[in-house]
């Protein structure tokens, strides 16, 4: 170990575990032949856990310090030692081959992901050496995963194939690791760039031969694995138009495009992928050619009615939002239920009619129908405004109904999410529950629409934040009563939404007092998940809606954005000129460095900023951190008597809230513009980019470092050392943003000088070439106008008044 901090990482550890086995030694002694004694068992139980994880963190320090001191050589004994293991271990045939299939095909993808990145890292040591013993960790779990392929193969042919190119990747991936393992040694040797580069695509090339080799006597379950995959894709797609209609900038790319010429397309594609729903039901018992071409077929027909639908949803037109919204939900349940039920016929292939696993086939294809029923019965009835509001609050309660039933089946959620998440999708259920009142309350179609649409998304993320979040922490009980929460709060949603469908039917005043029962219920579970989320977070919960808060978090985002933005830029390489040969040939070196020490500084700057930032929000913040949602259901009452430090008090919230804004707008704008820069950097020296673009994107960066220098200023202290470092970063940034510029206008003045014109002395050609030049003059004034118009319509748009409208004020 070669750095200090490293040195102190792994001291701080190892006296973690010395402290926690004393702590658990004494705990043992006190416990030790006493049943009674319930406190110090906790004790014990707590401390063993403890130190469970803190042996497998040290264990974990210790991995990536030893490859990152070098010592490759461990990481390709481990490699060498997992492929004896195939010809030494014991192999069961418990479990299913598709099951072992499915989990190496996701590894296998994320080897891949993970050799490309290596590829994209090789300038970054620190990256190199994690990625190295995350390639060796991911191997080490395909071996695993591999025992239960080979044991579990239908023929003994398969068995042995998957077991040879198994060990070929990962003698490949030995070779690789020893390759960065020299490379790090001698980092300037662009020979060991290349080998690199020559073995992470060997990589990749036995990785397709271990899918080859998954396929080759399972085509089918691979190709229900490559549909669920891009099933996906198209629910993410569906999702990204839902927020363009939502934000009412969904519109046809025709002009008098109505629905009706969708509506046949729409529900004849519906009609086909029906039928191919039922050929894929088929398909689980029959044999893998025709699986795969039934899920193959079932995937064209979905991503065709996906397509369909979204331009029938955008000749509604974008002043009708809420009916997009419906639309695009109808369809995304469809592909929802279709997702389900290939991963289901994927893992039914095979069985016995009597199986678990065809049971759930049987209840898959049925949920495929049902909302396929539903996507035909919305597209007949979404012109139609006194049905289509009933309509959408029958889809949406189908669809949380299918949200409790995927929230109930015990799995252990991948990802997880922030105590704070939490807390935001309590307050979006809170709103969609109010909103649902009011629908309820007035009974017209289109505030039930929007209610309805409001409701599907609020209670969708609610479940799916409350299982992410309650998985972060060990207790068991709080676990659960996150969980029950949660699921209680959804249920009692999905009654109110039924309470209101029988409301529209028949209408009654104990119905619409049930409204109010119900809408208490749901607060009473928002408040019991708000606690929930308090004891997850522990002591250091913060309120997600405080503004000094929002803009740490911005600060923080921009600062990321920037650094992606400069190691995209660090792996720019400048346009080769083999036709050329001259002194001058650096140009593209000097843009790509300037560009560089840009990045550099804005990153410098934002952290700068943050700086400034938590020094600003430690001397104002005030007001408390946990709170509860408020009740939006209870009568509110106004003091008239306000006092005055009441209302200073809400000033200065509402004064905090807006530099809070301004300083978010500024970061947010620093980073965009270093990524316009980016990519004017890369454009000039792949050759189709301008110097004049390159300039302006560096008058961007400079310019918008400016308004985040003032945005800081507003409320600090000019005397503090944070402020003296912002304004140190923000000189930098202007600095080297000053010398890209001159770099690039110098390069202009040479192309300039560069250029030559041959003028004919003949009388045709002359006239000819005096032609062109107006021509091109001509268009030139066309293009100046048109680039002038633009900017005045842009200034437009940002200011919100025109140049007379200036000129008149001042």
């Amino acid at each position: 170990m070669v750095h200090t901090q490293e040195k102190c990482l792994i001291l701080e550890q190892v006296k973690s575990i010395v402290e926690t086995s004393l702590q658990f030694l004494m705990g043992t002694k006190e416990s030790g032949g006493n049943i009674k004694n319930l406190q110090w068992h906790k004790v014990v139980d707590d401390n063993s856990d403890l130190l469970t994880r803190s042996i497998h963190k040290l264990v974990h320090t210790l991995e990536d310090q030893s490859s990152s001191i070098g010592i490759m050589s461990g990481l390709s004994e481990n490699i060498r030692k997992l492929i004896s293991t195939l010809d030494t271990t014991m192999l069961t045939n418990q479990g299913h081959f598709v099951d072992y299939q499915t989990c190496m095909v996701e590894i296998l993808r994320q080897m891949a992901r993970t050799t490309q990145e290596i590829l994209t890292q090789t300038n970054h040591t620190d990256n190199i050496r994690h990625l190295a013993n995350q390639l060796t960790r991911e191997y080490n779990e395909l071996i695993n995963a591999t025992y239960g392929a080979i044991g579990t193969a239908t023929t003994n042919d398969l068995a042995t194939r998957i077991k040879s190119v198994v060990a070929d990747l990962g003698l490949t991936c030995v070779e690789l690791i020893e390759k960065l393992g020299s490379y790090q040694q001698n980092n300037y040797d662009q020979n060991f760039k290349s080998d690199i580069e020559i073995l992470s695509q060997k990589v990749i090339e036995k990785i397709s031969y271990v899918l080859a080799a998954l396929q080759a006597s399972a085509r089918g379950t691979q190709a229900c694995i490559n549909a669920a995959s891009t099933v996906s894709g198209i629910i993410a797609d569906l999702d990204t138009t839902i927020l363009f209609a939502t934000a009412g900038t969904l519109n046809s790319e025709f002009d008098g495009e109505t629905f009706a010429d969708h509506r046949e397309a729409i529900l004849k594609t519906a009609k086909a992928l029906v039928e191919d729903t039922k050929t894929l039901v088929a398909g689980a018992a029959s044999s893998q050619e025709q699986l795969a071409s039934a899920a193959q077929a079932a995937v064209r027909t979905i991503t065709k009615l996906a397509e369909v639908v979204k331009m029938g949803a955008a000749s509604l037109g974008a002043d009708d939002g809420e009916a997009q919204v419906m639309l695009i939900n109808s369809v995304k349940d469809v592909a929802l239920a279709l997702n389900n039920l290939i991963n289901v016929t994927k893992t039914a292939s095979g069985k016995q009619i009597d199986d678990p696993e065809m049971l759930k086939l049987k209840e898959s294809a049925k949920v495929m129908v049902t909302n396929v029923t539903a996507l035909l019965r919305t597209v007949k009835s979404v012109e139609d405004e006194a049905q289509r509001g009933t309509n959408a609050l029958e889809a949406t309660i189908e669809s949380i109904a299918q949200e409790l039933r995927l929230f109930n089946n015990g799995h252990i959620p991948p990802n997880q999410t922030t105590p704070e998440e939490l807390i935001r999708v309590t307050k979006q259920i809170t709103i969609a529950t109010a909103k649902a009142v009011a629908a309820g309350q007035s009974c017209r179609q289109e505030d039930i629409i929007a209610a309805a649409n409001l409701g599907r998304k609020s209670a969708s993320d609610l479940l799916f934040t409350c299982k992410s979040s309650a998985y972060t922490t060990d207790d068991k009980a709080l676990q659960q009563r996150t969980l029950d929460s949660g699921k209680s709060c959804i249920k009692h949603y999905k009654e109110l939404l039924e309470t209101i469908h029988i409301l529209i039917q028949k209408p009654s005043n104990e119905t619409k007092q049930k409204l109010l029962n119900y809408s208490r219920m749901i607060a009473q579970s928002t408040q019991e998940l708000v606690q929930c989320a308090k004891q997850l977070k522990g002591a250091d919960f913060i309120d997600p809606d405080d503004p000094t808060y929002i803009a740490e978090n911005e600060l923080f985002n921009a600062a990321q954005s920037i650094e992606s933005a400069a190691k995209k830029l660090s792996s720019l390489k400048p346009r080769r000129k083999p036709k050329e040969i001259d002194d001058n040939l650096n140009f593209d070196e000097q843009i790509l460095e300037a560009a560089k020490s840009i990045m550099n500084a804005a990153g410098a700057l934002i952290s700068a900023a943050t700086s400034a930032q938590k020094e600003i929000a430690s001397k104002v913040k005030t007001r408390t951190n946990p709170f509860l949602p408020k009740n939006v259901f209870s009568v509110s009452t106004i003091n008239k008597g306000t006092s005055p430090a009441q209302l200073s008090s809400k000033s200065g919230s509402e004064e905090d809230g807006q530099w809070s804004q301004g300083l978010i707008s500024a970061a947010r704008y620093v980073a965009s513009a270093c990524h316009v820069l980016c990519d004017a950097a890369n454009g000039l020296v792949q050759g189709y980019g301008t110097e004049e673009k390159l300039i302006s994107s560096a008058k961007q960066v400079s310019s918008n470092t400016a308004a985040l220098l003032v945005a800081c200023k507003v409320k600090a202290d000019f005397m503090s050392q944070s402020q003296a470092r912002l304004q140190t970063a923000g000189n930098a940034v202007k600095r080297a943003a000053d010398a890209l510029v001159r770099s690039a206008q110098h390069a202009v003045e040479m192309q300039r000088e560069d250029k030559y014109f041959e003028v004919s002395m003949r009388v045709v050609p002359g006239i000819a070439q005096e032609i062109k030049c107006k021509e091109v003059i001509l268009t030139k004034e066309r293009e100046l106008d048109e680039a002038r118009n633009r900017l005045k319509a842009i200034r437009l748009a940002k200011y919100g008044h025109t140049e007379q409208d200036s000129n008149e004020s001042t």
